[in-house]
């Protein structure tokens, strides 16, 4: 791993603005970027298709050891996710995937598999990193460390909007039971918790847009000479 290479490390639940935030950042910057949630629901979208069960963690781990993934960031567009050839931008966003996601990233075996992975992704000149585990686990000499954070309410909010569903449905009640269940289940596993690092910046996002929260995590890169701006 090439600790010379500056690392803005971003953890936190899923619906805080994680996505958002980086690919701005990744823009902004011009460094690269790594998706390590996508890297999991990239082996759950390759288990669902396969068939593979999600608690044969023997296979799963082979199948994260040979995942062929390349990012491509698309400016204004967004990031392009390619699994060996395919494009699966919108497939690995899937509620299914992201529920199957979250129970493979609890395997150890997935884990290690995964780790050097990503971090072969730190190159020049930057490498903004989202995950869960990023500042913790990943990264833990970054130089900057975010953990977003915002009310399990709010983020079922925003995926009902993201999903154009009602919020007095049953979906959004759904929605919401499972992003608290994955809440517990990513905060309680024996390996790699959820959690913000010793040394992290934690910002709520409930109340913030994402423009605010851009703007404080330019102004915390720029206090930390990690990039100079014009």
């Amino acid at each position: 791993m090439n600790r010379v290479v500056p690392v803005v490390a971003v953890d936190g639940p899923s619906g805080v603005g994680k996505g958002t935030l980086c690919l701005a950042l990744s823009e902004r910057l011009r460094w690269h970027l790594l998706d390590s949630g996508a890297l999991y629901r990239l082996v759950a979208l390759s288990a669902l298709r396969q068939r593979t069960a999600l608690d044969d963690e023997a296979t799963l781990a082979g199948t994260a050891r040979r995942l062929p993934v390349r990012f491509e960031v698309v400016p204004g567009q967004g990031v392009r996710i390619d699994l060996d050839g395919d494009d699966v931008t919108r497939a690995i966003r899937e509620e299914a995937v992201g529920e199957a996601a979250s129970r493979v990233a609890a395997l150890p075996l997935v884990r290690a598999n995964l780790l050097e992975r990503q971090r072969d992704f730190r190159t020049a000149p930057g490498l903004i990193a989202d995950g869960r585990d990023m500042g913790t686990v990943v990264f833990p000499d970054a130089p900057l460390k975010l953990f977003l954070t915002a009310s399990a309410e709010v983020r079922a909010k925003r995926r009902a909007a993201q999903l154009s569903v009602p919020e007095n449905s049953a979906t959004f009640e759904k929605i919401y039971s499972d992003i608290i269940s994955r809440d517990q289940r990513d905060a309680s596993r024996a390996t790699a918790p959820l959690k913000a690092a010793d040394d992290a910046v934690v910002l709520d996002t409930s109340e913030l847009g994402i423009d605010d929260v851009f703007e404080q995590a330019i102004e915390l890169i720029a206090e930390r000479r990690l990039k100079q701006f014009d």
